[in-house]
């Protein structure tokens, strides 16, 4: 099994991070699985809708080149998720998203979810994202730490800046605990990476979820289900798929002015 697995991160500015993600990928995943990682350039720097449109339309695009060279399936490492339904709609493999996924898990393991994201910016989104995976009633509170996405990458090149995100995030999730909150969901592949080696890492008591195996994991039983039955995405309403000749005109349109 082949997954491509899409960060918004370049090496080029993640080195640590993609580092530290191949090995973390190498650990959680079945025998015989192979996940690439691949990047966005320019990266994700700045918490802005604009940038989030801008990386939607490369992973959408590097979303049918990874059909196209025999991906089994496609991973968005983005916890913003921005471009999936898109991308869901032009290839036959599935695509599977870390906030989407990330949300969806933690709903078998409390009632009420809480999400701390790196960015105040970034809040808004996360609640049209709550909205459209028709979660209001389980996911219940998002608060939000200060960071660029640039700016964090740098605590893993520190641990003494490493735990003083921590810190930070312990300060937003326990109000969301206090609430009544008893799931909490770090907001971005990087501080989730970030907390991996934290063995059952809590806030007051409720478990803090790392969504990277859990996406990797849905991308390879996503792909055993569609070995075994056929199963894929309904193509009737959101995920109708365009001809191909209008998936040709998407690919070959200029990017920018």
């Amino acid at each position: 099994m082949r997954i491509w697995y899409q960060s918004y991160v370049d090496y080029a500015n993640g080195k640590t991070y993609w580092d530290r993600l191949r090995r973390h990928l190498d650990a959680i995943v079945d025998p015989g699985t192979s996940v690439d990682i691949k990047g966005i350039t320019p990266h994700d720097s700045y918490a802005h809708s604009l940038v989030e449109m801008r990386c939607a339309r490369e992973m959408i695009c590097n979303a049918i080149k990874a059909e196209r060279e025999g991906y089994d399936a496609f991973i968005v490492g983005h916890f913003q998720d921005a471009g999936l339904y898109e991308a869901r709609a032009v290839v036959n493999i599935p695509v599977v998203a870390l906030g989407e996924a990330s949300m969806l898990y933690s709903c078998q393991l409390g009632q009420r979810i809480g999400i701390v994201t790196i960015n105040t910016r970034f809040i808004p989104w996360f609640h049209h994202q709550i909205t459209k995976y028709g979660l209001e009633r389980r996911v219940t509170g998002v608060h939000a730490m200060q960071f660029e996405p640039g700016q964090i990458l740098k605590a893993y090149e520190s641990e003494e800046l490493a735990k003083d995100v921590e810190c930070l995030f312990a300060e937003q999730a326990k109000p969301l605990v206090a609430a009544g909150v008893d799931v909490l969901i770090p907001g971005g592949g990087i501080p989730m990476l970030l907390f991996a080696t934290l063995h059952d890492h809590t806030v007051d008591g409720a478990p803090v979820i790392n969504g990277i195996p859990i996406v990797v994991k849905m991308a390879e039983l996503a792909v055993k289900l569609k070995r075994l039955t056929g199963l894929g995405v309904s193509r009737v309403s959101d995920y109708f798929q365009p001809p191909p000749e209008i998936i040709e005109e998407f690919l070959q349109h200029p990017k920018g002015l």
